[in-house]
């Protein structure tokens, strides 16, 4: 099914979103998004979106289940609180991609912004990925509390693909970077370590799984080109709250 969006307000794209998979379509391709917000937000099931332009904020935001393809770039919020299912990002992505992710899986071809990762938790069989592609800004990961985060720096070989503030606050998760990393780069509460044969399978599982996504098999990775970064305690701030 399509739906052309030129011109339809966010909250009336939403209502045809859902009266459509009520009525029991599966694929549902929205053309000519200019910026509508909350595509995609609490979908549960199966459904699959297919997005040609660019979503405004809080794409898949609390999301349960969906897989959403976006042909373009996306805008701040992708995935916020979202708990289960997929979303492909062939362009770049805003700022707190991931913000309060549970679970589920975000693959960006390009670059993210700010804050990318923030409060990213795990719980049980419950854990979140985001794969940026390129580069990310500021705050990366920080308060992470569970998950994995990666970075891959496609096209920077000759700079890092973070900036500054990773991490801080982390106490949870990994965080992967495919590239080279100061440590005046780094938040207090990190700690560096290699990648070891275990976490190396489990990396290049995920990233098959993202160069499938996004048509990228030709790439070819290797395992000392990445670092790990891992919270230094699990209660980076308990002092500061307790005695």
């Amino acid at each position: 099914m399509r739906i052309d969006s030129e011109g339809v307000h966010y909250r009336e794209l939403n209502d045809r979103v859902h009266a459509a998979l009520r009525g029991g379509a599966r694929e549902i391709i929205l053309d000519s998004v200019r910026g509508q917000r909350y595509i995609g937000a609490g979908l549960n099931g199966r459904a699959r979106l297919v997005i040609n332009g660019v979503p405004g904020n809080d794409l898949a935001a609390f999301m349960n289940g969906a897989n959403i393809t976006v042909n373009g770039n996306a805008q701040d919020g992708v995935g916020n609180t979202m708990n289960a299912g997929t979303v492909v990002i062939h362009g770049d992505a805003g700022d707190v991609l991931g913000y309060s992710m549970r679970g589920g899986t975000i693959f960006v071809r390009g670059n993210a912004g700010y804050r990318t990762g923030i409060h990213m938790k795990e719980f049980e069989n419950c854990r979140p990925v985001v794969v940026v592609g390129g580069k990310t800004m500021d705050y990366l990961g920080e308060y992470m509390a569970g998950g994995i985060l990666m970075v891959l720096g496609l096209g920077s070989k000759d700079s890092s693909p973070v900036t500054n503030y990773v991490g801080t606050g982390m106490h949870g998760g990994s965080i992967y970077v495919r590239g080279r990393v100061e440590s005046h780069q780094l938040g207090q509460e990190v700690g560096v370590e290699k990648v070891g044969d275990p976490t190396w399978l489990e990396i290049q599982s995920i990233l098959s799984d993202y160069s499938r996504a996004l048509g990228l098999e030709g790439l070819e990775f290797r395992r000392d080109e990445f670092i790990r970064l891992i919270p230094k305690t699990t209660r980076p701030y308990g002092q500061l709250y307790a005695y």
